[in-house]
C-alpha cells in the first residue's frame, strides 16, 4: 500500500504521522500550563486499617535515619504538603489537539519560568529535537534532579499530543506490544493484602538500616521470612532499602537473606556511589543488584554501566528525563543485555514503555490502603487493567489515544 493511501485511509492524512518523518504535523504548540487533574469518578473516603503500611505512616529505613529525629516517619524531612510537588503539564496546539504529561517533585517552576518560551510555537512531533533543546538550554544549571523532573513531564505531554493526534496509544507509536500483558509485583508491606490480591510477585520496604544494629537486622530478615513463608516457594520476593545502607551491612544482609531467595537488593547504597555498587554486584552472588531510580538520563546510567553497578536498572519515567530519554536508556541497557523495570512502571504512561520494549519484563505496582470498601480495589483492577494468571498479577497500558488519561483538569 502507498503511503498517502494508508494515511488515506487510517485518516491521518491532515495531521501527518510519527511514522513517516517526511511527512509533517501541521501543528503548532500554542499553550503551555500547569493543571490540577480530578478524578472524574471520585473514590470514597475511608480510614486505612490501623498499622497499614501503606499510608507511610511507619517507619521505613531512609538516608536520614541515623539522625534520631528524623528516623520514625520520612514526612518528618521531607517538603511539606503542598509546598515541593510533582506536576502535570498541559500542551496545547493550535489544531486543538492536548496532552498531559507527568513530572517529579519540584519541576513544575521551570517548566512555567523556563521551558514554556522553549516551546511556543514548535511542532510537537519534532519530539527529538524539542528534547535536545531543552537539555542544552538547562544544562548550566541542571543535568539532574529537578530541572530533568520539568524535562520528563514536558516530553511525555509531547507524546500524549501525538498519541491523540494520531488517534493511536503511546505503546503503538513506540512499535507495538512486545508481549500479551505484562506481569507485576507490588511494592509495600501489607503482604497478607497483596497476596490475597494475587500478587505472586512482592518487595519490601525494609524498616531498618546501619542505625538500628543487629536487632535492626534481625527483624529485616525475619520480615523476609515470614514473607516467604506466606508467598510460597514459588512466589517471587525483593528488597527496596531506599539509599539507606552502607557495603558492610548489604554484605552481611545478602548473607542473612540467602535462604529465602530474594530476587533482588535494590538501592542499597546512596545513588551516586557506582564504585560502592560495582563491588555488591561482583560479590554478592546470591540476589541482584538493582539501582537507578534516582538517576537521571543516559548519562547518568552511562556511569552504572561503566561501574558495572547493577544487574537490574530502575529509571523512574517522570524523572529520567521522560519517555525520549527512558527509551535511550533502554536500548543502552538493551546493549548489555540489562533488564530495564522502571520505578512505578505500572503508571499509566510507563507502563506503555515497558508493553512496547523487549528488555522491560515487570510493572511496578502499589495497592490502596487496606480497609476500604470494595469499590476501591474494584476501581484499582478497573485503572490497572488488571488480569490474572500463572505468574499472578498482570497489568496492560490503555488503547485509547496517547497515554488514555480519564481525568478532569482544573
Amino acid at each position: 500500500m502507498r503511503r498517502r493511501t494508508f494515511l488515506t485511509l487510517s485518516g491521518l492524512a491532515p495531521l501527518g504521522s510519527f511514522a513517516f518523518q517526511s511527512e509533517k504535523s501541521k501543528l503548532r504548540i500554542t499553550s503551555v500550563r500547569l493543571v490540577s487533574p480530578r478524578a472524574r469518578n471520585p473514590l470514597p473516603s475511608y480510614t486505612p486499617a490501623p498499622g497499614s503500611w501503606s499510608t507511610t505512616g511507619v517507619e521505613v529505613a531512609s538516608p536520614m535515619s541515623i539522625y534520631p529525629e528524623y528516623k520514625s516517619n520520612r514526612a518528618l524531612f521531607m517538603p511539606e504538603p503542598g509546598a515541593l510537588e510533582g506536576f502535570t503539564a498541559e500542551i496545547a496546539t493550535d489544531k486543538g489537539v492536548k496532552g498531559y504529561g507527568e513530572g517529579g517533585i519540584g519541576g513544575g517552576p521551570i517548566v512555567e519560568k523556563h521551558l514554556t518560551k522553549l516551546l511556543i510555537g514548535a511542532d510537537p512531533f519534532d519530539i527529538e529535537r524539542i528534547w535536545d533543546i531543552l537539555w542544552r538550554s538547562t544544562m548550566y544549571y541542571g543535568r539532574t534532579g529537578v530541572v530533568t523532573h520539568a524535562i520528563s513531564g514536558v516530553d511525555l505531554a509531547l507524546w500524549d499530543v501525538i498519541g491523540n493526534a494520531l488517534g493511536m496509544p503511546v505503546y503503538k507509536l513506540l512499535g507495538g506490544s512486545t508481549k500479551a500483558r505484562i506481569p507485576a509485583y507490588c511494592t509495600g508491606n501489607d503482604i497478607e493484602q497483596h497476596i490475597e490480591f494475587g500478587f505472586k510477585r512482592l518487595k519490601l520496604a525494609m524498616a531498618h538500616g546501619p542505625a538500628d544494629g543487629r536487632e535492626g537486622m534481625r527483624k529485616n530478615t525475619e520480615l523476609v521470612k515470614r514473607t516467604r513463608e506466606l508467598v510460597g516457594a514459588d512466589g517471587d520476593i525483593m528488597l527496596d532499602c531506599w539509599m539507606s545502607w552502607d557495603e558492610r551491612y548489604t554484605l552481611e544482609m545478602a548473607e542473612m537473606i540467602a535462604p529465602y531467595r530474594v530476587y533482588w537488593m535494590e538501592e542499597c547504597l546512596p545513588p551516586h556511589d557506582y564504585e560502592g555498587f560495582g563491588r555488591l554486584n561482583s560479590t554478592i552472588k546470591s540476589t541482584r543488584i538493582a539501582t537507578g531510580e534516582h538517576e537521571y538520563t543516559r548519562y547518568g546510567f552511562r556511569q552504572l554501566l561503566a561501574h558495572r553497578s547493577a544487574a537490574i536498572w530502575q529509571p523512574d519515567i517522570h524523572w529520567c528525563g521522560g519517555m525520549t530519554e527512558l527509551r535511550r536508556i533502554a536500548a543502552l541497557a538493551a546493549a548489555y543485555d540489562i533488564p530495564v523495570i522502571p520505578h512505578g512502571g505500572g503508571a499509566r504512561d510507563s507502563v506503555h514503555f515497558i508493553a512496547a520494549t523487549v528488555n522491560s519484563p515487570w510493572a511496578e505496582l502499589f495497592m490502596p490502603p487496606p480497609g476500604g470498601p470494595k469499590e476501591i480495589c474494584q476501581r484499582y483492577e478497573q485503572d490497572c487493567q488488571i488480569t490474572r494468571g500463572p505468574e499472578g498479577i498482570y497489568t496492560q497500558p490503555s488503547e485509547k489515544p496517547g497515554f488514555g488519561w480519564d481525568f478532569i483538569v482544573g
